[in-house]
């Protein structure tokens, strides 16, 4: 279970970027995210999204999607994020709670059409469109950082 990518976009809808490491600040977000701000709230702070999803996606539909376009923070490898849904865990050393599925809204469907729908797609995303959290800790995460699901 770990980190394969971190992405960041400076303003709303504005180009998602790789980073090789992101500062997170408890309560926050990303610093330098387009959603990061003092008392953000917990279900907009940091989006995971698994690798796994957007391999099946592409496989299922002939898609050849990039994890980057989905407009998630953090993809994952080898972590079940919806069982990770009102859990705490650590995303590298910082503690993260899973608040909610990030469904797909109408934003990604419409980024993503093309041989399918806007609705199709947001239809084929449903359960598989990542984990909302909060950021409990403060500190910097890297890719290939490990996730640890059971906190001490």
């Amino acid at each position: 279970m770990k980190i394969l990518a971190l992405y960041t976009a400076s303003e709303s809808r504005g180009t998602v970027e790789s980073q090789p490491a992101v500062q997170l600040r408890a309560g926050c977000g990303i610093v330098g995210d387009r959603h990061y701000k003092r008392n953000a709230k917990p279900a907009e702070q940091i989006t995971l999204i698994e690798s796994e999803a957007i391999a099946a996606f592409n496989r299922d539909y002939q898609q050849q999607v990039e994890s980057h376009t989905l407009r998630r923070n953090v993809l994952t490898e080898g972590v079940d994020l919806n069982a990770l849904e009102g859990r705490e865990f650590l995303l590298g050393n910082i503690r993260l709670r899973g608040i909610e599925l990030c469904e797909p809204c109408s934003v990604v469907g419409k980024l993503l059409a093309g041989d399918l729908t806007p609705p199709q797609v947001v239809k084929a995303l449903l359960g598989r469109g990542g984990l909302r959290c909060e950021i409990l800790s403060s500190g910097v995460v890297r890719v290939g950082e490990s996730i640890k699901t059971e906190t001490p």
